[in-house]
């Protein structure tokens, strides 16, 4: 079942350069209680992205709807009702915690500000949310600079189950964290993801850590979205030029099957004021005139979508 479909999503920014296109026409559908990656380059509107689905950022133009229910726009008793649905976990666990707050103080904020619990109610949820996340009850007096990276973002996480959730987007949650902290965490969402029906929008530039969370995986360039399919398709027949370059970077340690590279050449479109085309295109060896005219994305195998001209001729 659907619970977050997204048409034609578009959110741009001005500048005194003109209207910068950071998310434009981007349609997915994520179902209850999977995983949505979300990957591409530092600055392809990942984020933006993210920010956007949950109302932290209005969008320009396009459709959200969870639940059945269009939140595209919403009043503010709507919007407190969609912030309770919608949550997030912010890639720097230290700058995303108040530094006065201990880690009780700051699970327990969530639920004043709700103002349905009582004094003993708000008690009993905060150290319920400690232990579903794994935070020691010795700590809950601790602030954030006393605590580890691993342990700072347990904090967020259970900042942002506090209200229970069924959508969260996570946003890079793993990437400030030492890489043996970063399988606990990806762990322990993935567990929780289990235990309690949760849906992610897992944004991330790193495609290993994607491939081990997610059900399925939306590819971004420049904003738009250039590939969606299940991540075992993504991973095992990439159909766009782009995606075939990111995998290809992916570190093998597999000596029968040496890694090779996909080198990217030429210059990066500017996301200001772009032509209509395809923003891959000048760094594309396939390219051709037709790359030139607005793409579409379409269904080129039974569940994996593409926006390119030349798909099939490249594959």
């Amino acid at each position: 079942m659907a619970l977050l479909e997204v048409e034609h999503l578009k959110k741009y920014f001005n500048t005194p350069m003109g209207l910068l296109h950071a998310v434009d026409d981007v349609s997915f559908t994520l179902d209850a209680g999977k995983t949505m990656g979300v990957v591409g380059e530092s600055g392809c509107g990942k984020s933006t992205l993210g920010k956007t689905l949950i109302h932290l950022q209005e969008c320009t133009d396009g459709k959200i709807i969870f639940e059945g229910k269009d939140i595209t726009h919403v009043n503010r008793r709507q919007l407190r009702e969609v912030r309770n649905n919608m949550r997030i976990i912010f890639q720097d666990p230290y700058a995303s915690l108040d530094p006065r707050l201990t880690v009780e103080e700051t699970l327990k904020e969530v639920f004043t500000v709700s103002g349905h619990l009582s004094k003993s109610q708000v008690n009993e949820q905060a150290e319920a949310i400690m232990e579903l996340v794994g935070i020691d009850q010795r700590l809950r007096t601790s602030y954030p600079h006393e605590l580890d990276g691993g342990r700072r973002q347990r904090v967020g996480i259970g900042r942002a189950l506090a209200m229970n959730p069924k959508f969260i987007v996570c946003d890079e949650p793993v990437s400030a964290l030492d890489v043996s902290i970063q399988a606990q965490i990806l762990n322990l969402l993935m567990d929780l993801q289990e235990q309690l029906g949760l849906s992610y929008l897992f944004v991330t530039h790193d495609l290993s850590v994607v491939r081990h969370i997610s059900h399925s995986i939306c590819v971004l360039y420049l904003g738009q979205l250039v590939e969606t399919a299940p991540t075992d398709t993504i991973f095992e027949s990439p159909l766009h030029p782009y995606t075939k370059a990111l995998i290809s970077a992916i570190p093998s340690i597999d000596i029968d099957k040496p890694m090779q590279n996909v080198a990217l050449e030429g210059e990066l479109v500017s996301p200001i004021n772009p032509d209509p085309g395809c923003r891959f295109a000048p760094r594309c060896p396939y390219a051709t005139e037709a790359c030139l005219q607005p793409q579409q994305l379409s269904e080129a195998e039974p569940g994996h979508f593409v926006s390119c001209s030349r798909v099939k001729e490249i594959n």
